[in-house]
């Protein structure tokens, strides 16, 4: 939020990136140097104050992820790669009840 309240009460949720940049400009910046030197080295903490707030980049990855899914499904149902279920079998997720009972048994 813009107050810097959260919604219910306490810090906003982007709070501790904005104290990070705060910190970095107190850090990095002097009063008689005004070339902005401060601005670019703390460039990483307000990019991720930004992220924090408007999410750009991880709405360019749920893009880029949604349409390479589509792509995927588009181009065939079944993948070539794929397990069979003796192989789920045998990753213990399917069929291993009479093994199961085995172990509870010796023990």
């Amino acid at each position: 939020m813009a107050s810097g309240y959260g919604l219910h009460g306490g810090p906003g949720r982007c709070f501790p990136f904005w104290q990070e940049v705060l910190a970095c400009y107190v850090v990095n910046s002097d009063a008689e140097d005004s070339s902005g030197t401060g601005r670019k080295k703390c460039g990483p903490a307000l990019e991720d104050y930004y992220e924090c707030l408007h999410h750009k980049k991880e709405a360019a990855r749920v893009k880029t992820l949604q349409a390479a899914y589509r792509k995927a499904e588009s181009l065939g149902g079944a993948r070539e790669d794929a397990p069979t279920a003796g192989q789920i079998r045998s990753l213990g997720l399917l069929g291993k009840e009479e093994d199961t009972k085995k172990v509870t048994r010796s023990s």
